[in-house]
């Protein structure tokens, strides 16, 4: 390998939601909700987006707030794996 390919690294992305899904092996859902403003209207909307997350060790639950980073494909729909569970759901 050279140099050049050495040097070129992505920063990977990071976001942060709440797992609405756990009934899967190793793989939770999280929902991630952000704010966007309407092009017309300029009012802030809610938008929420469902990702499919690699969670190896199962230790989330349903309401847990979770980190999520980005990595390679690891299925058909998951691109993304577990980074930290931020707070545990109550009850």
């Amino acid at each position: 390998m050279t140099t050049e390919t050495e040097t070129v690294r992505r920063n990977k992305r990071s976001l942060q939601g709440l797992v609405v899904s756990d009934k899967m092996d190793k793989t939770i859902v999280v929902r991630v909700t952000r704010q966007v403003k309407h092009p017309r209207y300029r009012k802030y909307v809610r938008v929420s987006k469902k990702y499919m997350v690699h969670d190896e060790s199962g230790a989330c639950g349903i309401g847990d707030l979770v980190t999520i980073v980005e990595s390679r494909p690891l299925s058909r729909k998951k691109r993304w794996s577990l980074r930290s569970v931020d707070r545990k759901a109550v009850g």
